[in-house]
């Protein structure tokens, strides 16, 4: 077994999971919020911060697993 490859696979999955939770708790965050600014006549926006915020989270976690994604390729050619 290749000591190198099995450090870039586990360096891979720390990436995934980070980047994975990090999308995934945007994404709840994004709904709660909805859901306690929801009124009976609609949604209310969302602040203008709170939505960069939310891109910015967004485009880390895709960040994060596009990083995984090469170091699991990396570490398939070593």
């Amino acid at each position: 077994m290749n000591n190198s490859a099995l450090v870039l696979n586990s360096l891979a999955l720390f990436y995934a999971l980070c980047g994975g939770w990090l999308i995934i708790a945007t994404q709840l965050r994004t709904a709660r919020a909805v859901r306690l600014l929801s009124s009976p006549s609609g949604v209310m926006e969302e602040a203008a911060s709170a939505q960069r915020g939310n891109r910015l989270f967004m485009r880390v976690g895709g960040l994060c697993l596009g990083l995984a994604l090469l170091l699991s390729i990396a570490s398939a050619l070593v």
